[in-house]
Formats: structure tokens, C-alpha cells, sequence
């Protein structure tokens, strides 16, 4: 127990030193020291599922670094090429990043490996795993169609492949590619969008996680069972889910109204309309899990021990979550 300690701390060190360093080659070894932090972490023994997963995150990851690396070291030689070169490999670069965060279309290793963690493992790759690869291409010059490109895949595949799915944590992995579309719009224009999106965000889905966490609980159809036990955990878990689809008057509408705001303000009114109509896919699939939730009974099951947990806790860790766009919008103003 006392290696994962260790291991998450250097998985934090790793990123930020991506972030905070001077130099492409810095911010490569910290992206590698992230990398083989996160290994360790993902790996079980007793567990099968959860070696495979390691596996497949060091091979897709050490397949982006080498083309990260692949594409420093050539715009670092760029007066040996002509300046036409120089775009591809700032396209490269860029594909690099995306690879790194799981965004469409380069997102099939995601949800598969997600499928392999346990929850704890789920949070950190949900949430942390993020912030390097969305700082470095925040640093980079990116190409604004070729990120418009894959914000529109990032919205369409999450939408259409979430609907198929009764995994949470395939459910939460599309919901996660579907945010990284947010995000990399909030990227494009005001970075300080991209931070408040970022921390809401992750507050929000920690909420959801350590419910699931607690609860253990994998799948749909086990909601049924576990929620029906205890009315505050269902109460929290369906407003929680509304605030990650974007509902006013919740938490998590708020960095999308920024988002749209800031791309109406520089007449960018398509994307705006395709996100929010892509967007709308992904909330469907949400809705349909808090209706079964909410309507569902449940069934007279003996076998079924309904797993201690502390009301108080819950209420204080979904505070933040559930406060409303008004609060939210008040303390902005006096900020």
C-alpha cells in the first residue's frame, strides 16, 4: 500500500513538471514520469481486468510520447526544413496531446481501459490525467480548425457511443470525452474559462465516482438495487448527474454558459449550436439513467447488504456540486 503512496505522489510531480517547465524536452519527461507513475498504480495481481488496462495505457501512452518527442525534436531542427514542414509537425504535435487526454478520434483505447480500473484508479485518469496534455496544448500554437475538428468528433462519437452503454464507467469515460470538447473550445479563446470548466468539472465527477465507489456499484441495472435503500444517496446522485449534463440551475451549467458566451462574442454561432445539439445526445443518456433510478422500485432481495455510509459525509462533499448558478453567480460578482 505504502508503493501507491509513492507512486501517486511522483504521478503528481510528473505533471507538474509537464506543466511548470521551460522547455518541450521538460515537459516531455514530465509527461513520462507521469506515465510510469500511473503504471503501478493501474496494476493488480488479484486482478486480471486491471493488468490488462495497465498494459494497454503504457503502449498507447508510450506510443504518443514517441511521436511527441518525434515532433520537438523536428520543429527544433526546423531551419534544416522549410517552414511549410513546420505546420505538420505542429499538427503532430497537437495529435500527440489528444492521444495523451483520450479526445475523439483518437479515443478507443479510452473507454476500454476505463472499463478495467476500480474507481479509485478511475478518478485520477477522469480527472488528473487531463491537466497535463490541456496545459501543454495550451502552450502550443495550435491550429484552430484542426482542434474545431476534433471538438466536433469529440461531441459525435461520445453522444452516439454512450447511448449503447449500461457500464458506468464507459458511461463516465464518454461523458469525459464529451467534456475534453468543452474544454478545448474554452481552450481556443479565454484560458481561464478552460480552468473554471476544469475544476468544476472535476469536483463534480468525484462526487459521482465516490458514490459509485462506495456503493460499489459497476453497472446500470445495480442502481436499482443500491439507490432505492437510501433516499439522500438517490437525491444527490440524480442532481449530481444533472449538473455533469449542463442543467441550470446546477453547478455544472455554469462553465458551459462562459464556454457559449466566449464563442458567441467572437461570432463562432455554428459551433456553438453544434456542441450544444451534440451535447444534448450525452444528456440523454444521463436523463435515462436518473429516470430508471427515480422511478424504478426495487426488488425484495434478501442476499442484497446495503453498505454503510455516512449521511453527513455525503451531504458535505456534494455541497460545492449542488449549490446553484445564482450562489455561484453572486460570488463572481463580488470577486
Amino acid at each position: 500500500m505504502y508503493y501507491k503512496f509513492l507512486f501517486f505522489n511522483s504521478l503528481i510531480i510528473g505533471s507538474l513538471i509537464a506543466i511548470s517547465s521551460y522547455s518541450w524536452m521538460g515537459m516531455w519527461m514530465g509527461l513520462e514520469i507521469n506515465l510510469l507513475s500511473m503504471i503501478p498504480l493501474i496494476s493488480d495481481n488479484k486482478n486480471m481486468m486491471a493488468s490488462e488496462a495497465a498494459l494497454k495505457y503504457f503502449v498507447i501512452q508510450a506510443m504518443a510520447s514517441t511521436l511527441l518527442l518525434f515532433s520537438i525534436i523536428m520543429m527544433s531542427m526546423k531551419f534544416m526544413y522549410q517552414i511549410n514542414l513546420i505546420l505538420y509537425f505542429n499538427l503532430m504535435f497537437n495529435t500527440s496531446l489528444l492521444i495523451k487526454m483520450g479526445a475523439a478520434p483518437f479515443h478507443f483505447w479510452f473507454p476500454e481501459m476505463m472499463e478495467g480500473l476500480n474507481w479509485l484508479n478511475a478518478i485520477i485518469m477522469l480527472t488528473w490525467q487531463k491537466l497535463s496534455p490541456m496545459v501543454l496544448l495550451m502552450y502550443s500554437n495550435s491550429t484552430t480548425l484542426y482542434l474545431i475538428l476534433t471538438i466536433m468528433f469529440s461531441m459525435m462519437i461520445s453522444g452516439i457511443m454512450g447511448l449503447n452503454q449500461t457500464s458506468l464507467r464507459k458511461i463516465l469515460a464518454y461523458s469525459s470525452i464529451n467534456h475534453i470538447g468543452w474544454m478545448i473550445g474554452s481552450i481556443l479563446l479565454i484560458e481561464i474559462i478552460w480552468f473554471y470548466y476544469y475544476i468544476i468539472y472535476c469536483i463534480i465527477t468525484i462526487n459521482i465516482t465516490m458514490l459509485f465507489y462506495k456503493l460499489n456499484i459497476f453497472h446500470v441495472n445495480q442502481l436499482y438495487i443500491s439507490m432505492n435503500h437510501n433516499i439522500l444517496i438517490k437525491l444527490f446522485f440524480t442532481l449530481n448527474f444533472m449538473s455533469l449534463g449542463g442543467l441550470p440551475p446546477f453547478l455544472g451549467f455554469f462553465p458551459k454558459w462562459l464556454t457559449i458566451q466566449s464563442l458567441i462574442q467572437n461570432n463562432l454561432y455554428s459551433i456553438a449550436f453544434i456542441m450544444i445539439l451534440m451535447t444534448l445526445m450525452t444528456l440523454f443518456f444521463y436523463l435515462r439513467i436518473i429516470f430508471s433510478t427515480l422511478l424504478l422500485s426495487k426488488t425484495n432481495m434478501s442476499f442484497y447488504i446495503q453498505p454503510k455510509i455516512n449521511n453527513t459525509y455525503i451531504m458535505a462533499f456534494n455541497l460545492m456540486t449542488l449549490s446553484s448558478l445564482i450562489f455561484v453567480t453572486i460570488l463572481f460578482n463580488f470577486l
